[in-house]
């Protein structure tokens, strides 16, 4: 049973930048898309990266918004990272790390696999 465990969520300052990680296990991710959503409130759940650990380099996907200001790497064998520069406040939300059984995933439908969620928040 894949598990998914996030943390680095907090407290940052406009600007600043803030690194979440996502411990993979119970499964086989070579082929797996892994990605991170976010859901800020009242709004829908929303993809903001993804990445195909199987291509050389890894093959990612981001969304417009964050273009330039996120990245989704593999930090070693089963841990996910997006981190986030120029924080803004747009920003905020509960961020979740999913995976995804087929490749080049982007629907949340598509990720079988959710972590708990951790919460990003923009300082005043």
């Amino acid at each position: 049973q894949v598990q998914l465990v996030e943390s680095g969520g907090g407290l940052v300052q406009p600007g600043g930048s803030l690194r979440l990680s996502c411990a993979a296990s119970g499964g086989t991710f070579a082929t797996y898309t892994m990605g991170w959503f976010r859901q800020a409130r009242g709004k829908e759940r929303e993809i903001v990266a993804a990445i195909n650990w199987n291509c050389s380099g890894g093959r990612t996907y981001y969304a417009d918004s964050v273009k330039g200001r996120f990245t989704i790497f593999r930090d070693n064998t089963n841990t996910e990272v997006l981190q986030i520069n120029r924080l803004k406040r747009e920003d905020p939300a509960v961020y979740y790390c999913a995976a995804s059984p087929l490749r080049g995933a982007r629907e949340s439908a598509s990720f079988t696999s959710w972590g708990q969620g951790t919460q990003v928040t923009v300082s005043s």
